[in-house]
């Protein structure tokens, strides 16, 4: 299985990084945990020229192809910076209308996705029954267990998160649109939440990343009896391990990119979505109590981490599927 990336899929990650690093990103973030989701859409359409939407629909609907890896590299570099919105979801919901098999429905719902023009949001089956961010979103699709799939009639009741920029809606979906119901729907929306959990273990290995760098730096500037603590064997040990579950979950990431296969899958959202609560821990503890402060940036990514961890598939969940999967092929050995 090869694991280096080509000249052109670097070359699309360096893109996407210059391009929010142009960007004030946690001005958008902080204006969209206030409500206001100007700033984000304004980031999300630079994204979507980039061709970044595109990959996750066909040519016939203005997208790319279905391309898990170049679409999870690109969720890598905005979990770093700290995008807010439904990225995964909007993706997501891209996938489940290419998987159908409705030529109608998707040339109403997808070039508009991939233009960048609308955003969308999804429920799934044995998903959670809140849908991100669905007061941000031109759609709100939802899948139900009997197959049916409609369009929201409104985000409905707000509940709160541990991330301020992470709002989460029951959306009203009696009453919605029916756009599709039957076993295509149902098979659609398991291929469309395995890219959803894919693309979440990406935003987690991100996000993880950008803790890291930012501990790493203050360990350099921050001193104690006149030594920066970077120096001290007990912080070096625990940076080195949280680079190490990094390192350990970024070509689960890329494998399971390039497989789809359940198991590989629910194996990359376990490890980086535990590697990156691991990076939160360890930037809480070497920041100390100023880690807390809303005021420093740190917190934008802090607060990311645990949502995301259970976001698309628990630690618990994704053991027990990995377990399924891979027990079952060593003869539950």
């Amino acid at each position: 299985m090869r694991f280096l990336l080509t000249d052109e899929q670097s070359d699309f990650a360096r893109t996407l990084r210059s391009l929010l690093a142009a960007s004030d990103v946690p001005a958008a973030v902080r204006a969209w945990a206030d409500g206001d989701h100007a700033p984000g859409r304004a980031l999300w359409s630079r994204l979507a020229d980039t061709g970044l939407s595109a990959l996750a629909a066909p040519e016939p609907y203005d997208g790319a192809g279905l391309l898990p890896l170049e679409l999870s590299l690109g969720l890598v570099e905005l979990g770093r910076a700290g995008v807010p919105g439904p990225v995964v979801e909007s993706a997501a919901a891209c996938v489940l209308l290419s998987e159908l098999g409705d030529d109608a429905l998707a040339k109403r719902f997808l070039p508009g996705l991939v233009a960048g023009g609308a955003a969308a949001t999804l429920t799934l089956p044995d998903g959670s029954p809140y849908a991100l961010d669905a007061d941000a979103t031109a759609h709100c699709f939802t899948v139900s267990g009997a197959g049916e799939l409609r369009l929201a009639g409104g985000p409905g009741r707000a509940h709160g998160s541990t991330d301020p920029a992470r709002r989460l809606f029951l959306p009203r979906a009696a009453g919605g649109e029916l756009l599709a119901r039957g076993p295509r729907v149902t098979a659609a929306a398991r291929t469309a939440a395995r890219w959803a959990r894919l693309l979440t273990a990406a935003q987690c290995l991100g996000v993880g990343e950008a803790l890291l760098a930012r501990t790493v730096e203050y360990a350099k500037q921050r001193t104690q009896f006149g030594t920066p603590i970077g120096g001290f064997q007990a912080v070096k040990h625990r940076l080195a391990d949280t680079l190490l579950g990094l390192e350990f979950a970024r070509p689960l990431v890329r494998a399971a990119a390039l497989s789809l296969a359940p198991g590989d899958v629910a194996a990359a959202k376990l490890s980086a979505g535990e590697a990156c609560y691991g990076a939160a821990m360890t930037a809480l503890q070497l920041h100390g109590a100023v880690g807390y402060t809303e005021e420093l940036d740190l917190s934008l990514w802090l607060r990311k981490a645990r949502p995301l961890r259970g976001a698309w598939g628990t630690p618990s969940q994704c053991r027990a599927e990995v377990v399924r999967c891979f027990g079952s092929e060593s003869g539950g050995t």
